[in-house]
């Protein structure tokens, strides 16, 4: 197997406020070999807002973060949903609109930029999936994650807009079967998602087959591809309270020891409103939410610093 190389675009939150996030991606891709770049000069997607109030700005923004791995000559991968989105929704854009693009590129040219187009963008859980292997992951599995019934929870921004998705987590689709975005029926967006990425908005599975290579017993719940509240939290707290809870303890009635989720937005609201969220809904929660990454690293044996469960809200510490 070739090594691996990504240009790691973090996000915000992994450098800011969940720096477990970003170790325990890192001692991930070191315990599999696979190479690094880290993306400094990149800045904030937007985080799914920005494009509310300035449409133009998010693209141009977006588009910069992507120039860097262009110019690296590497694939980009993300480790938070809602930088996925805002980064394929603006690659999706560009590479659709030659009029918006070069507009676009009007405006980076003053920083010494030009967006072509050349890098692919796919979360890091599709490239461990789809690029690496299930079976290799399996493989270098040290401490067997058997003990655990694990709760996959999904969160929106890497299921929806299917149409999107199914190109850029999807590098085998034939240019063929891939539409100019949006072009096709909703039935067949999600047909091409589910065909490509394995992976369905109704049903997903990603998360239970990487859980079942790490040995672990991965929990079929309602809510695992539900909201978690995050983004209507300052508007509306106590429908983000109602999210988060219902998913939690859906989870926790179907005996889920802890949680896992690809999203560090999901992670936060998940981990940080289980007190709120508990009083609201009249019920004690208490349960473990890991990063993806977290979860991996557990199984590969990686060092408790680098899992970081310590920086965990609810307490993870008793998983090592």
């Amino acid at each position: 197997m070739s090594q691996l190389k990504y240009a790691l675009y973090t996000g915000c939150t992994a450098r800011e406020s969940t720096p477990e996030l970003l170790s325990s991606t890192l001692a991930v891709a070191k315990k599999l070999g696979i190479e690094i770049v880290l993306l400094d000069e990149a800045s904030c997607c937007g985080a799914s807002h920005l494009q509310d109030f300035d449409e133009f700005l998010s693209l141009v923004l977006n588009a910069r973060n992507i120039c860097y791995a262009e110019k690296l000559g590497l694939p980009m991968i993300t480790i938070c949903n809602t930088c996925q989105l805002n980064t394929v929704m603006t690659k999706e854009r560009l590479d659709n609109d030659p009029e918006m693009k070069a507009k676009v590129n009007e405006k980076l040219a003053e920083v010494g930029l030009e967006y072509k187009g050349t890098s692919t963008v796919r979360h890091f859980l599709y490239a461990l999936i789809d690029d690496y292997g299930l079976e290799n992951i399996r493989e270098k599995v040290e401490v067997p994650l058997s003990h655990f019934n694990i709760a996959p929870f999904y969160g929106c921004h890497n299921l929806r807009p299917s149409h999107i998705h199914y190109k850029h987590n999807a590098p085998l689709a034939p240019n063929s079967e891939i539409g100019e975005g949006g072009g096709e029926s909703a039935i067949q967006e999600v047909e091409l998602m589910e065909k490509y990425t394995h992976e369905s908005p109704y049903a997903p599975t990603s998360l239970d087959s990487l859980i079942e290579a790490l040995e672990g017993k991965s929990v079929d719940y309602e809510s695992k591809n539900k909201c978690c509240g995050f983004h209507v939290d300052l508007q509306a707290p106590e429908t983000s309270n109602a999210l988060s809870g219902t998913a939690l303890l859906d989870a926790i009635d179907n005996n889920a020891d802890l949680m896992v989720t690809p999203c560090p937005l999901c992670q936060l609201n998940m981990d940080l409103k289980q007190e709120s969220a508990g009083k609201q809904l009249g019920r004690d929660i208490e349960l473990p939410v890991l990063h993806m990454p977290q979860m991996v690293a557990l199984a590969l044996g990686c060092s408790k610093e680098e899992i970081g469960l310590k920086f965990n809200v609810t307490k993870a510490t008793d998983l090592i």
